[in-house]
Formats: structure tokens, sequence, C-alpha cells
């Protein structure tokens, strides 16, 4: 059993763990569908959205995350075989603006920020993160985004750059525990670095679940929510 006294720092995705992303995404695309006499159900259209996203992701030099989602919209349209509006595909991209915080979120990092250093590690840019810390209500003492190290998770440039600050600041890799919900992005990246790991499988959400290594995943504990999480390391 994971206890939080054995831990200096807990670093956390931050989309789909924290942040509560995929209905926002299906309600736009299943609106954009609609629109355009596409039937297709919520679940098709956001495993479209992670299949351009994960192949986008690996491009190199990277995109800021707004460009990813503009060429994930242009992906799916072209999939569907609708041109792609300029207008609704802007719209997409502007989305991570309002995606909202899970209910359990904003208690659960306080909780642990109380014991131990808090950081994200995310696939974002950096103007999209500080809208979801407004949501979140809350201050990382570890900010580490996509648009900062020029790369994707699972990429290591994200962990490694984390580590790196940590031990700096005289907390070793074995006092961190990573928290993810995707296993692909974070779980199997976490298990190839010796990282603890926890896995927020969050009931009803898809994405990350998928893809080239997330079968290998293996997580020193699974919770379905955040606040069961710290319920589990701060009660024993």
């Amino acid at each position: 059993m994971l206890r939080l006294s054995d831990f200096d720092a807990v670093t956390f995705d931050v989309y789909g763990t924290l942040i509560d992303w995929e209905p926002s995404l299906i309600r736009f695309l299943k609106d954009w569908a609609g629109t355009h006499g596409i039937k297709a159900d919520g679940e098709e259209l956001l495993m479209a959205f992670d299949q351009a996203r994960a192949e986008i992701q690996k491009e190199r030099p990277a995109h800021l995350y707004p460009e990813i989602l503009r060429r994930c919209f242009g992906r799916i349209c072209a999939s569907y075989d609708v041109p792609v509006d300029a207008k609704t595909c802007e719209a997409f991209a502007a989305t991570p603006h309002d995606w909202p915080a899970y209910a359990d979120s904003h208690a659960g990092l306080t909780v642990l920020q109380s014991s131990a250093k808090v950081g994200a590690l995310s696939n974002i840019d950096d103007a999209s993160l500080k809208s979801s810390c407004t949501k979140l209500d809350f201050s990382f003492d570890v900010v580490v985004t996509a648009q900062k190290v020029g790369a994707y998770k699972p990429d290591w440039p994200h962990f490694d750059t984390a580590i790196a600050e940590l031990e700096a600041a005289g907390i070793a890799r074995n006092r961190i525990l990573h928290v993810g919900q995707s296993l692909r992005a974070d779980v199997t990246p976490a298990n190839t670095l010796g990282l603890k790991c926890a896995w927020v499988n969050r009931p009803g959400r898809l994405l990350g679940l998928y893809g080239e290594g997330a079968a290998e995943a293996r997580p020193d504990i699974t919770v379905s929510s955040l606040e069961e999480l710290v319920k589990a390391i701060t009660e024993n």
C-alpha cells in the first residue's frame, strides 16, 4: 500500500485526471457531426480524436496544443469527408479554456500540497494550463508543459524535466509519486522510469486507455477518483 508519508512530491497528469475534458470534447464534436448529418456516437468521435491526437503529437518539431487541436479537427473532418470550417476549427482549438475541473480536484490537491510538493506534467500549452489552474483554484509547485519541453507524453521530456527540478530541490526520484488517468501517456512511462504511479481510472472516461504502450501499464494503485486516492494514501 502506498502512503503519502513515503513521498515528498506528487506529480499529476492534468487533463483527464484533474480536468474533465471528455464530455466537452464529445459535446463539441457531436454538435459538429449533427450540423453535417453525420451519424456517429460520442465514443466514435472521441476515438477519432484520440487516434489523430496520438499521431500528431509525435510530429517534431512539436506543435503548441491549440495547433494540435486544429490538426485533429482537420483530420476528423477529412475522415468524414467534410470541409474544414475555419471558424469552427478555431473554436475547437480554444476549447481547453472552457474545460471544467472535476469536483474533487481542488480539495484533493490542497490536501496533498499540505504534505508534499505538487507538480503538473501536462500535454498542453502554457496559456491553456493557466485557465485550467483558475478552474482548479490551485497553484502547482512544479509545472512542466508540452510548450516548455517541446514534446508530448508518453515521450520522457516532461518526466525528465520534473525529476531534475525536484532533485535540484532535494527530492529523490524514489520519493516522487506520479498520478495519471492515461495508461499510455502516464502510467507506462512512469513504470519505465522507475516512478511509483497511481492510476485514476475515472468512470466512463476513455482517452489514454488504448494505443501504444497502454497494455503494458502497471500502476501501483488503482482508484476511481482523486478523493479515493487521497483517502487511500493518507488513512493508513
